[in-house]
């Protein structure tokens, strides 16, 4: 059931939020003169997909797990992104095509082992990721691959029709986080 609303919203999202779409890829050229992100993440049964999101980082930056990228990494139009959650509208291509869901476990990259092993373990795999789901809720990140699988899986096993629109929901009204970024070389770190 959640296929279909998937499919309704992201399609319906992309044909009128594409003003605001086109306005973002614009402004992100002058940005970094690539305004849109695409890299090789984990699927649905491992699979790896693309997943894209506009640029919020420097051209440069390493392809690590966002929570150990440092904060100068970001750009400021980036912050902007990252705080508003625009970052993630392309993504509504990847619900559109089946590689993504609205809601769902946040796909992570290949090399995060710790992670990938957490989630096998509890068939977090066997879903379509998502972009907002309970672990963003809580605020629990990438950082904490136990913490985040279990997150994952408790959300997995009550995930209904009522609690879909209700991540989104939440996440609309600002209560979904993305992935801490270092900001010194010390252990402190925010979300953006």
């Amino acid at each position: 059931m959640t296929r279909i609303f998937d499919i309704f919203f992201s399609f319906f999202g992309l044909l009128f939020l594409s003003p605001v779409i086109l306005l973002l890829l614009i402004i992100g050229l002058f940005d970094t003169g690539s305004p849109l992100f695409c890299q090789e993440r984990v699927g649905i049964n491992q699979t790896p997909f693309k997943l894209l999101k506009f640029r919020s980082m420097n051209l440069n930056t390493q392809e690590i797990a966002t929570h150990l990228v440092h904060v100068t990494s970001i750009t400021k139009y980036g912050s902007f992104l990252r705080r508003s959650k625009f970052d993630e509208l392309p993504q509504l291509f990847n619900v559109l095509i089946g590689n993504m869901s609205l809601v769902g476990p946040r796909p992570n990259l290949f090399n995060q082992l710790d992670l990938i092993k957490e989630r096998s373990k509890r068939g977090v795999y066997l879903i379509r990721p998502g972009i907002t789901g309970l672990a963003q809720i809580q605020k629990i990140d990438m950082s904490t691959p136990e913490l985040l699988a279990e997150t994952d899986s408790k959300m997995i096993e009550s995930l209904n029709v009522s609690n879909y629109f209700y991540y989104i929901y939440l996440t609309l009204t600002g209560k979904g986080f993305g992935d801490r970024i270092k900001i010194s070389d010390s252990s402190s770190s925010t979300n953006v």
